[in-house]
C-alpha cells in the first residue's frame, strides 16, 4: 500500500511541476533574473505548494505521527552548520546554472534528453559522494 501511495504522489508532484511550467529551465531562469525579464510563475507555483504542504506538516507536527501512524522524528531546526551552508550553496549555484532542481530533473528524465541524463547523474553521482563522506566523517 505505501509504494502505491508514493506512486500516486510521485505522478501528482510530477504532474504538477508540468503543468506550472517548472520542468522549463527558461522559466527557472527567468524567475532568477530580478534586472532582466523577470518572471513570477515560479512564485505562484511555491506559494501553492506550501499552501497544500502547510496543514499536513501542522497536523504530523500536532500528532507526532503520520497520517498512518508511523513516528516522525524531529528535526533540530536552529543549527546551521558547514555541511548544511556547503550543501545550500551547492545547490543553488547547480540550480541557477541549469534551471533544474531534483524534482523537475526527474520528470525531465521521462523525456531522456541529455540535459536532463546529465543533471541526474550529477545529482545521483553527488548523493553518493556526500553519503561516502558523510560515512567517513562518522568512522
Amino acid at each position: 500500500m505505501t509504494a502505491l501511495l508514493s506512486l500516486i504522489a510521485g505522478i501528482l508532484f510530477g504532474a504538477g511541476l508540468l503543468l506550472s511550467g517548472m520542468t522549463n529551465p527558461a522559466n527557472v531562469i527567468a524567475f532568477l533574473d530580478l534586472t532582466g525579464a523577470w518572471r513570477p510563475s515560479l512564485a505562484f507555483t511555491m506559494a501553492s505548494a506550501i499552501a497544500v504542504a502547510l496543514p499536513a506538516y501542522a497536523i504530523v507536527r500536532a500528532r507526532g505521527a503520520s497520517l498512518r501512524g508511523a513516528a516522525v522524528p524531529a528535526r533540530d531546526r536552529s543549527r546551521i552548520d558547514w555541511p548544511l551552508l556547503l550543501g545550500s550553496a551547492i545547490f543553488g549555484v547547480g540550480w541557477g546554472l541549469s534551471g533544474i532542481c531534483p524534482g523537475p530533473g526527474v520528470v525531465l528524465l521521462a523525456g531522456g534528453t541529455a540535459q536532463a541524463v546529465a543533471f541526474v547523474t550529477g545529482l545521483i553521482g553527488g548523493a553518493l559522494l556526500e553519503g561516502a563522506a558523510h560515512a567517513t566523517r562518522r568512522a
